[in-house]
C-alpha cells in the first residue's frame, strides 16, 4: 500500500511546462490523490524545472530546501528540461528522491518508490533523440483560460538554445487527435484557450499536415470563445495563417513573434532562419489585414559579438516597427551550444543596460499601442480579483482592462469601451461605463 496520499507541484519556465504540469497532476488525481499547495506539508512534492531561465541549479536547490522545511519526510521528484539535460546535478541535491527526464516523466507514478541510494537520488532519463512520443497536455487551473500543448521538441537548434538537447526533436498528434483534446478542454468551460508548444509553427513538420490546417480545425470547436496563438517563428508565419486568422471566427488578432536581434550579422549567428526583411514583411502584412493586432516581440541582448553599433541596429530596427510590446532575454552562456565557440563575449553589466534600454522601449511602445485603443469597443474577458477590489481582463487583441471586482463578471465576456488610460489602473469613481486600460510597469 502506497503511503502517499497528498502532492503539491512546482512549475518554473514556460506556459508549455504549465500544460504539462496540470497533466502529471491528473495522472496522480486519476491515481487517487489528493492536490494540496506547496505549503500544506504534501507527501509529494513535483518540481517541473526549466532550462532556459537563469540559475536553474539554484532556483531548484531553494524549492527542495523549501520543501523539506514543509515536509521533512516528503518524496520529491524533479522532472522537466533541466532533469533532462544535467540529472547528475540534480540527483546530487540532498533531499531529491527520484529525477525523471523528458518521456519519464509523463509515468511518474510508477517511480514513486524510489529511493536515494549511497546519497544520491534515483536516475530515470532515457537519450533524448530516443523520445519521439508526443503526450497532449493542457493546464486546468484557470476557469478563464488554457495552455493546450499542440506541438513538443525543436529541429532547428539556434546556437543560443538547449530546447532540442531538453525535449528532442519537433513531433505532434494529428489534427484530429488535437482537436479531440481541444474539444475536451472546451468541455471545461474555459473561455480562451492558448495554443503552446515549442516551435508550434512547424506543426506536422512539413509532411502530411500544417499548422494552418490545425487552426482551421480548431476554429470549428464549439465551446471554445478565443484561440490565441502563444509564439510563432517569423519564416513559419506565412500569408495564409495571417489572412486566416484576420478573418477566422475564434483566432484573435494577437501575434508574439520572435525576432532576437534586428542585426542580420547577429541573426546568422544565432543561426535564425530569416533576416530582418522578411521579420519587417510580416508586421506590415499583420497590420494590414487587422490594424488593430496586437504585435508581441523577442528579443535577445547580450549575444557573443553584439556590438554597441549592432545592438544599435536592434534598437532602430524595433522603433521602425509597429509593435505592441517586447520580451527582453539577456543572453546566458549555455552548455552545448555553439554560441559558446563565439569569442567576443559581452560584459554582464553592459548586457544588463542593453535590457534596461529595451525594457524602457518596451514599455514606449505599450502605451502607444494603449493608446490607439482608446475611444474603441472591445470585448473582454475578465478574469478573478486584483489587488485594492478591483478586477482585470484582457481584449481579444490584448489590452489590459481593469474595473470594480464583480463577482458575475470572472470568467464572463462583455464589450466595453476604452475611455483612458491610468498608470495606476484605479478606474474613476462612480463612472460605470468607463473601462481603465492598465500601463504596466
Amino acid at each position: 500500500m502506497n503511503p502517499y496520499k497528498t502532492v503539491a507541484f512546482y512549475t518554473l519556465g514556460c506556459k508549455l511546462n504549465f500544460s504539462e504540469t496540470s497533466t502529471i497532476a491528473r495522472l496522480f488525481e486519476q491515481g487517487g490523490y489528493a492536490k494540496v499547495d506547496f505549503d500544506d506539508r504534501p507527501d509529494i512534492y513535483i518540481i517541473n524545472t526549466c532550462s532556459v531561465t537563469d540559475h536553474a541549479d539554484k532556483k531548484c536547490r531553494n524549492l527542495v530546501r523549501r520543501a523539506k522545511s514543509k515536509n521533512p519526510d516528503a518524496f520529491i521528484a524533479v522532472v522537466g528540461c533541466y532533469a533532462q539535460l544535467k540529472p547528475e546535478e540534480i540527483a546530487n541535491i540532498e533531499g531529491v528522491n527520484v529525477v525523471l527526464g523528458a518521456n519519464e516523466k509523463f509515468n511518474i507514478l510508477a517511480y514513486l518508490d524510489k529511493q536515494p541510494e549511497n546519497g544520491k537520488a534515483h536516475i530515470e532519463n532515457g537519450h533524448i533523440k530516443e523520445v519521439k512520443e508526443f503526450i497532449p497536455s493542457y493546464s486546468a487551473n484557470d476557469r478563464t483560460r488554457t495552455f493546450l500543448k499542440v506541438q513538443d521538441g525543436c529541429d532547428y537548434f539556434c546556437s543560443f538554445c538547449t530546447i532540442p538537447l531538453a525535449r528532442g526533436r519537433s513531433r505532434n498528434q494529428t489534427v484530429a487527435e488535437t482537436v479531440k483534446v481541444a474539444q475536451e478542454v472546451a468541455e471545461t468551460g474555459v473561455k480562451e484557450v492558448v495554443l503552446t508548444g515549442v516551435n508550434i509553427g512547424d506543426f506536422g513538420q512539413g509532411k502530411t499536415e500544417s499548422f494552418l490546417e490545425l487552426i482551421t480545425a480548431l476554429d470549428e470547436v464549439a465551446g471554445i470563445d478565443r484561440f490565441r496563438i502563444s509564439s510563432i517563428e517569423p519564416n513559419l508565419l506565412n500569408d495564409e495563417i495571417i489572412d486566416f486568422v484576420s478573418t477566422s471566427k475564434r483566432f484573435v488578432p494577437h501575434f508574439h513573434i520572435p525576432l532576437q536581434s534586428g542585426s542580420d550579422a547577429m541573426l546568422q549567428n544565432m543561426r535564425r532562419r530569416y533576416l530582418t526583411p522578411l521579420y519587417r514583411e510580416r508586421i506590415e502584412r499583420i497590420k494590414a489585414k487587422m490594424p488593430n493586432a496586437c504585435i508581441g516581440v523577442d528579443v535577445i541582448v547580450g549575444f557573443p559579438g553584439e556590438t554597441d553599433e549592432e545592438f544599435m541596429k536592434t534598437v532602430d530596427f524595433i522603433k521602425s516597427l509597429d509593435v505592441s510590446y517586447l520580451h527582453v532575454f539577456t543572453y546566458s552562456e549555455r552548455a552545448n551550444t555553439t554560441a559558446l565557440r563565439i569569442d567576443e563575449v559581452i560584459p554582464m553589466q553592459v548586457r544588463q543596460e542593453r535590457n534596461k534600454t529595451l525594457t524602457n522601449l518596451s514599455l514606449k511602445k505599450k502605451r502607444a499601442f494603449y493608446e490607439t485603443q482608446v475611444g474603441s469597443t472591445h470585448p473582454v474577458l475578465w478574469e478573478a480579483a486584483d489587488n485594492e477590489g478591483m478586477m482585470h481582463g484582457f481584449t481579444e487583441n490584448y489590452v489590459k482592462v481593469q474595473k470594480p471586482f464583480d463577482e458575475k463578471s470572472i470568467n464572463a465576456i462583455e464589450h466595453v469601451v476604452l475611455q483612458e488610460i491610468d498608470r495606476s489602473g484605479l478606474v474613476s469613481a462612480g463612472i460605470e461605463d468607463k473601462m481603465t486600460l492598465v500601463s504596466e510597469g
